[in-house]
């Protein structure tokens, strides 16, 4: 190994250790601050300059993007008018590793006199900015990976996790889900992904075995649509075409069964699960990933308007993950 690729790996074992510590650290602190931003009725201010200004950037977009309304402003243009932006609801979250910026600590005041509560996001408690601001967060580091010193580095990357933990904690708290995101990223792929109607991407090609359907067959029929399930019939009348639906056989239905029945001389009928989860095929991608992010299931079974029983389709989680 060439010494070029062991000092790599040393500085990122030397960082992750470093970030363990921070993570020993958190405390209440941390759910007093998601409480604050989640209850807060106007945005998030981020403020920073310099490399913490552009972690500060990205904790904004970050929050922005997956529900918790929030802007960045560069501090040393927030004294020159930018303050005009933020408002008595707004929390302002000020991002300073030394906690003495001089700009930072210049919007202090007139945030104070505006009537925003204020969080600190510093690596010294005891510094001017953590001393003046409500709630504060430590990103604490013991040395930087730079052998100097004086590099950001180890620092902006635990400013950075501190933020991404924020963002996390504040998403599930808001039960921001994939329809939400989709609605946020109109412009990228996984917006256009999930505001995509299902019937443009589910197969028409639906497994389909009746009630008495033997074991051996009702498998035979699952593998040849790869689709890990199958839609369970009941009889017509003549005994010769599909009926009405009455259930659904996946994969883990075939393992109970395995584990259950010595002997596999068994029916679709008694392994299925009665019922089944469906959707129009109008409706987007993004409804059918929360109907699978709900029940915990990867298909569904897609109809032609919502109040028909008439099944004409399968959407499966791959459909969706494949589709770009």
């Amino acid at each position: 190994m060439s010494n070029t690729v062991q000092r790599a790996k040393e500085i990122f074992e030397q960082e992750i250790g470093e970030l363990n510590k921070v993570a020993a650290n958190i405390d209440e602190h941390f759910s007093a601050v998601v409480d604050t931003l989640y209850a807060c009725k106007g945005k998030v201010v981020v403020m920073g300059i310099g490399k913490t200004g552009l972690i500060g950037r990205k904790i904004a977009s970050s929050l922005a993007s997956t529900g918790t309304p929030a802007l960045f402003v560069n501090a040393v243009e927030a004294v020159h008018g930018d303050l005009g932006m933020v408002s008595c609801d707004d929390v302002a979250l000020l991002v300073s590793n030394s906690g003495a910026t001089n700009e930072i600590l210049a919007v202090i005041d007139p945030l104070h006199r505006m009537g925003c509560r204020l969080i600190a996001m510093t690596g010294d408690l005891q510094s001017p900015l953590a001393l003046r601001c409500d709630l504060v967060l430590s990103v604490h580091v013991d040395r930087e990976a730079c052998p100097l010193g004086l590099a950001p580095t180890t620092s902006t990357t635990a400013t950075l996790l501190m933020g991404d933990a924020l963002m996390v904690c504040l998403m599930e708290k808001r039960h921001f889900r994939a329809e939400n995101f989709a609605v946020y990223h109109p412009g990228g792929a996984l917006g256009r992904k999930l505001l995509g109607r299902v019937e443009n991407h589910m197969t028409t090609s639906v497994p389909r075995v009746f009630t008495d359907t033997p074991f051996r067959d009702l498998v035979c029929e699952m593998t040849s649509h790869h689709l890990g399930m199958t839609m369970v019939y009941g009889h017509n009348a003549d005994d010769s075409d599909y009926g009405k639906c009455v259930g659904i056989i996946t994969d883990g239905d075939l393992r109970r069964a395995i584990q259950k029945y010595d002997d596999l001389h068994i029916t679709a009928a008694d392994i299925m699960t009665l019922g089944y989860k469906h959707l129009c095929k109008d409706a987007l991608l993004s409804e059918a990933l929360a109907i699978m992010d709900k029940y915990n299931i990867t298909t569904l079974a897609v109809t032609d308007t919502p109040d028909t029983e008439q099944i004409i389709g399968i959407i499966s989680i791959h459909h969706i993950i494949d589709f770009a």
